[in-house]
């Protein structure tokens, strides 16, 4: 097997980190796979590396402002309020704003952030980043254990350098996050093997392939309980095999939640842990250069085992080493047996016994045959640095003068004409689209990972709540006269308005006052 150089980024903080009592993501489980790693004497063999933190403003190249801000100043005591009551940013109990939970975020993005790096520069063949793999966290709110998409901005790193990227996921749960990221842009294909019917986040199925430029590049492979290694291997090799050959991708990322093991408490797959990592086995085959993410998995000691086996794969010498497990930190975790194994259990596969993994990789395999070959991208040159650093924008000279003011009171009165939050109708409003070509819709629900429950958010689609804005029907105007942004008709002096202008509106959360008129169409109630 050809020696690969492999990048592994580890930061030692990144397992001190809890979500809280009872709650069952625990990052420790990464330190866990990190000792077991090290026992096996395998970090000698890797180029070891500690990730440089992700910064806010590297997370806002995704994520919203509004939403990082949020992040970085939550707190477990302020999180009620700054939630407005669990209505934005984190709803339900699956993201609880636990201590330190910014500082988690930019641990994981960071680390997937530098292994593109690694990759784009030519450094490492494989990168791994067992920290990273978070794919349910969405633009401007977490999702499912996941507060920031570092797979995500990972892939928007590697998009600089290379002209194609194919993001394979084999977590239980749907990487719904990722294909909402990419539904609409040939450029990345999404590629998801997870469990799909009453089980979140109830996204995933075969009719969802893309849209506009997007459209067939966006593939699903939604399967049953108990699927195990042989299934498994059944469906994957022959759907990844057509998209590299259609698709013809210059990277892999591949996020390797290991819920979709056997045992596992959250998931329902009967995978063992050569069936897991024969996915890493086949990527490595391929050499393309490779992104190992980690994600869910909620046994932790077989989290620990499995991506410990895995990172064994990324450097080939998976046949070497001992299946007794050596003396770690954690060696009592791992009884009774002591060793580098998941085993399957008893659970049924009925993904065969009424056919439906034929059926479902013959739909997979007749959307890529719809693909005539590899989309073509323009040649750009890659820029050196962000375009806000070489405008100056966000620099301080020596003097320490701040940003210029104009473009501060611009920003703050962006914030809040554009409150960023759903409405009944967004997401809806193209009816020339046929049902399969829709954009991805709007959630209107939230469903819960922990118990694959529709949870109701107040003011989220519901007919109840607070009033929302209409993001598109803004009436905010510059004035050149007044030299800021006005809102509707009223002038910033209040002359002629209906009580305390500007200053009432945004005391009162851009909402009508008791007694107001109703002539501004813009503000509308919830259950609209």
């Amino acid at each position: 097997m050809s020696k690969k150089r492999v990048a592994y980024y580890y930061d030692g903080d990144v397992g001190a980190f809890t979500y809280g009592l009872g709650h069952p993501m625990k990052p420790h489980r990464i330190r866990m796979a990190h000792d077991l790693i090290a026992s096996y004497d395998m970090l000698d063999k890797m180029h070891v590396l500690r990730p440089k933190r992700a910064t806010p403003e590297t997370m806002t190249s995704f994520h919203t402002d509004e939403y990082i801000h949020f992040l970085s100043r939550v707190t477990p005591e302020t999180a009620e309020e700054l939630t407005f009551h669990g209505t934005r940013f984190l709803m339900g109990e699956d993201n609880p704003a636990f201590e330190g939970v910014f500082e988690f975020c930019s641990i994981s993005a960071g680390g997937s952030i530098a292994a593109a790096q690694r990759l784009t520069s030519g450094a490492a063949d494989i990168a791994i980043n067992w920290a990273g793999g978070l794919h349910h966290a969405k633009k401007r709110e977490a999702s499912g254990f996941c507060y920031i998409n570092d797979i995500v901005l990972g892939i928007l790193e590697l998009l600089r350098t290379y002209p194609r990227v194919l993001y394979i996921d084999i977590d239980c749960h749907h990487g719904d996050g990722v294909e909402e990221a990419f539904y609409t842009t040939d450029r990345v294909m999404t590629c998801s093997f997870h469990k799909f019917g009453e089980y979140f986040p109830g996204t995933g199925t075969q009719e969802d392939r893309g849209r506009e430029e997007g459209r067939n590049y966006t593939v699903n492979v939604p399967l049953k309980d108990g699927i195990t290694d042989e299934s498994f291997r059944n469906v994957f090799e022959p759907i990844v095999s057509r998209i590299l050959e259609v698709y013809r991708p210059s990277a892999v990322v591949l996020q390797c939640g290991a819920d979709s093991l056997a045992g596992d408490k959250l998931g329902c797959f009967n995978i063992t842990m050569q069936g897991h990592a024969h996915c890493v086995q086949f990527l490595r085959a391929t050499n393309i250069p490779l992104i190992l993410l980690g994600g869910g998995g909620y046994t932790t000691k077989n989290v620990a085992r499995t991506w410990t086996y895995e990172t064994a794969c990324a450097l080939g010498i998976e046949d070497d080493i001992d299946l007794n497990l050596p003396w770690n930190e954690y060696f009592e975790w791992f009884g009774p047996r002591y060793r580098l194994e998941v085993p399957e259990n008893n659970m049924e596969d009925l993904n065969v016994r009424d056919g439906s993994l034929d059926k479902v990789r013959r739909t997979a395999l007749q959307q890529l045959a719809q693909i005539g070959g590899p989309p073509s991208v323009g040649m750009h040159d890659v820029p050196r640095q962000s375009v806000g650093r070489h405008l100056g924008l966000g620099d301080q000279d020596e003097e320490g003068d701040q940003a210029d003011e104009l473009d501060r009171k611009l920003a703050q009165h962006a914030r809040f004409v554009y409150r960023l939050q759903e409405t009944a109708g967004a997401g809806a409003s193209d009816e020339s689209q046929d049902e399969s070509d829709e954009p991805y819709p709007a959630r209107r629900k939230r469903m819960s990972i922990m118990t694959n429950r529709y949870i109701d958010v107040a003011g989220s689609g519901s007919g109840k709540g607070a009033p929302q804005r209409r993001f598109f029907r803004s009436a905010a105007r510059w004035d050149e006269r007044y030299g800021r942004v006005l809102v509707g008709k009223e002038p910033v002096l209040g002359v002629g308005v209906a009580k305390g202008g500007l200053a009432a509106m945004m005391e009162a959360g851009g909402r009508r006052t008791p007694g107001e008129a109703n002539g501004d169409e813009d503000w509308e109630d919830a259950s609209v």
